[in-house]
């Protein structure tokens, strides 16, 4: 295995700063003792829920969901076309009778 591939899939869980090659391979564990410090300022337990963004979960899921947003866009899309609709006919009948 390469030290870059394995540098890569850890490069996520331990900073780059706090655990360098010479920290760690040194031997002794008091050298660690930045790492120590870093890993016991994060908070303990479980994370918080987060709330996901996007228009399924804002509109769709959880205890606000409704179908408020496909009818008005249904609406929208309706009125825009009759609107186009409309002002098709008015050229039609700009000079021409029925």
């Amino acid at each position: 295995m390469y030290a870059s591939l394995v540098r890569r899939q850890l490069g996520g869980i331990v900073p780059p700063k706090i655990a360098t090659p010479s920290l760690l391979t040194s031997g002794s564990g008091s050298s660690l003792t930045p790492l120590v410090n870093f890993y016991s300022k994060l908070p303990k337990g479980s994370a918080s829920t987060v709330s996901g963004g996007g228009i399924k979960a804002r509109y769709f899921s959880g205890k606000n969901a409704s179908a408020a947003p496909v009818v008005w866009t249904i609406l929208g899309l309706f009125t825009f076309g009759y609107a186009i609709d409309y002002q098709m006919h008015l050229k039609h009948h700009k000079n021409h009778a029925h």
